[in-house]
Parts: structure tokens; sequence; C-alpha cells
């Protein structure tokens, strides 16, 4: 199958504002782009990609003084299935993890899983260790925390909304983060774009934060928000929680004046010549004239 998925943001600056973007698609995304999932701007500022130490495609620039409208757009190949799951993943011994893994065991900005290390084990010690005990941690966060934006803050740990039981979407993975690593299963913090592939009308298209588990050998993908299997995750940045994970980093202040994401099934072409058809202009943005280039 395959996914249109881009955004706009417009900011204004008062003067010379550096910035740090993760918007890209995560180089282990398995599904090729088609057109470019380059970050574009207008007006136009030099620009430098790199790769951080989790692998993040990352771009740095400078916001002028004014207006700058920051924009991508293109089309993605996704398998179309489910996230997968497997109800006999077992957890393994600490000693037995590769190192890789370790960091995603100890406390983190967002998720300090040392404050929580008593509680967890209260809730979750008598569960079997595994899939089920994550899928319960799962179970539970989803339970418990009342989704809303305007439960956001950019300085809400997970202590913070176990305590309010209140959130957005990397509150929900944030929390479930902190009691895996409470409970000795290395977890990570990710998020990328998220529509409503499978399951339509549960609301537009977004930037949705999920997060993976260590089990059986591989990483496996877990959302305590939604709390069921998805179609279409285009993963965009990994990492300990969501401060590595920002979307954007500013060495100073801006207004954010739009703020708008898609990601949309494209059903009815055939070739790549029609689907580039589709890019000419973004999908219901009467605010944006630009076109890509």
């Amino acid at each position: 199958m395959f996914i249109r998925i881009g955004f706009e943001i417009t900011i204004e600056c008062a003067r010379p504002t550096p910035l740090l973007l993760a918007l890209l698609p995560h180089p282990s995304y398995g599904g090729r782009a088609i057109g470019s999932d380059q970050v574009r701007t207008d007006p136009a500022v030099p620009q430098e990609e790199y790769l951080d130490e989790f692998a993040n495609r990352r771009v740095r620039m400078v916001a002028q003084p004014g207006r700058m409208t920051l924009w991508s757009d293109c089309i993605v190949e996704n398998d179309g299935q489910p996230d997968p799951f497997d109800w006999n993943a077992r957890q393994h011994p600490i000693a037995e993890l590769p190192p890789d893994t370790l960091r995603y065991l100890t406390p983190s900005r967002y998720c300090n899983s040392d404050e929580l290390v008593e509680q967890a084990w209260a809730l979750f010690g008598a569960t079997p260790e595994g899939w089920a005990r994550v899928q319960a941690i799962c179970n539970w966060v989803h339970n418990q925390l009342t989704f809303g934006y305007q439960y956001g803050r950019s300085t809400k740990t997970a202590s913070d909304a176990l305590r309010e039981r209140t959130g957005v979407c990397r509150d929900f993975a944030q929390l479930a983060v902190t009691l895996c690593r409470a409970m000795n299963i290395p977890a990570r913090y990710a998020s990328g774009y998220l529509g409503d592939v499978g399951v339509p009308d549960s609301g537009p298209g977004d930037f949705c934060a999920w997060f993976e588990a260590y089990l059986e050998n591989r990483w496996f993908t877990f959302d305590a928000r939604y709390n069921t299997p998805r179609i279409g995750r285009v993963l965009v940045v990994r990492g300990r929680d969501a401060a590595d994970g920002a979307m954007m980093t500013s060495f100073g202040n801006y207004d954010l004046k739009v703020f708008r994401v898609w990601t949309d099934e494209v059903v009815g072409t055939t070739t790549d010549a029609e689907r580039l058809a589709l890019l000419e202009e973004l999908p219901d943005a009467p605010a944006l004239t630009l076109a890509p280039t």
C-alpha cells in the first residue's frame, strides 16, 4: 500500500533562531519514498542533514526574522500489515541482553523509572514475564490515562502523567516505557506518522508517539494510547524519551502560526507516475501556495 505523508509548519521569529528538526522518515523505515521526503522552506535557508546517536535523521538550519514555512510532502510504500505480535515472546534476563539495549533500562529525562520501581512491581509483579507483562502494562496505562491535547506540556514526566492521570500520546508512551524499565524490560520511545488505515473515522492523520519493547531478540511495537495493532506507521524518531525525539528544538523563541500534518492512504493509482502527479500541490492547503520542486 502507499501512504501520502507530510506537514506544513509556519513559525515567526523576531531574530535569527537556530533550529534542530526531527521530521524525516527514519533510515530504518523499510518503505521506499516517491517524491522527496526532504524538509523544504519558504523562504529558502541553508540546511544540513545529519544522523544523531539514535540514527534519527536530523536537519539543522537557522530561521531568519519574520515568517518561515517548513513543509514536506511525499508518498511512501508500506507493507500494509498491522503491528506484529508474538504472545510467546520471552523476556531476557539482564545478563543476556545485547549491550545496545542496556541504555533503555535506565532512567531518562522524562522516563524516571527509578521513582516508579516499587509501584511497578506492586502492579505487575504477578504477571507472567515477557509479552504478557508488557501487554498488561499497556492495558493499565491505556485504562488509567485520559487523552486530551489540553493535557500536554513539554516538561511532563511519566510520574507527572501517572499522578495527573492525563496526557497526550507521548505521555501514554513514556509512562509505559517507564513501567517496562522498572520491570527490567528494555523499552524505548518512538514516534512518527499514523493515519486511520484500518480504523476509518478514528481522527485525522497526525504525528503520534508509541514505544518499542525488547523481547525474544527483537524490538516489538506497542501503543498504550490506542492499545491495538495498527496499520501504516511511518517511523520518524526513536530515543530514550521525547527529549531525544523532539520534532523541533529551537535555540530562541518563535511563534507557531500554522501546524498541519497529513498521512493518508493513496488509492486508485497503479504507477509511480500517477502517484507523483498527486504531489503537484499540497492537500487541502489554501494558506500555502507552494508546489514541490
